[in-house]
């Protein structure tokens, strides 16, 4: 049997040195997903700030799996068209709305919003976007639960009941 080319050694070791850089920076990505996310043991959830400097909140829309984009400064929910309609949501109305991009037109829908922790919004009303990039989780909920921000940790409690 005859040896590999000193050429195919060496590009074979590149190969295999990189495709073990990848699997370890994939093992790492997916490390740092599942720990952004905790509830405490006073209930409290916890979200760690993601390498794109945002917070991320997993939930569902309509049983749809979904990664929300924490957005304080966003009055209502928004959803990008083809999240709308992979969850089969309905247009009831349409919707002027004013982003960081300018204003948009869009569609109004109603959607069942879990998010991980417990926390739900139930016929909801949202607004469906068609170039929006990610689904926004806006004020509409986040005004429901007391949070607070530090050291890159969002904090989120239901708010307590009024006498």
């Amino acid at each position: 049997m005859r040896d590999f080319p000193h050429t195919l050694k060496i590009v074979t070791v590149w190969g295999l040195l990189g495709v073990a850089l990848f699997l370890a920076l994939q093992f790492w990505q997916s490390h740092e997903q599942r720990t952004r996310f905790a509830i405490a043991t006073d209930g409290v959830i916890e979200i760690r700030r993601g390498p794109d400097g945002h917070y991320h909140w997993p939930g569902r829309v309509n049983g749809v799996a979904v990664d929300f984009l924490v957005d304080t400064g966003a009055t209502s929910t928004a959803l990008p068209r083809a999240l709308a309609e992979r969850a089969g949501l309905r247009p009831e109305g349409r919707v002027t709305s004013s982003t960081a991009g300018g204003t948009v037109q869009g569609r109004l829908a109603r959607a069942d919003i879990e998010l991980e922790g417990g926390v739900q919004a139930l016929r909801l009303r949202v607004a469906v976007l068609p170039a929006l990039a990610a689904p926004l989780l806006g004020m509409d909920v986040l005004g429901q639960l007391h949070f607070s921000q530090s050291n890159g940790v969002l904090r989120l409690a239901p708010r307590p009941a009024q006498p």
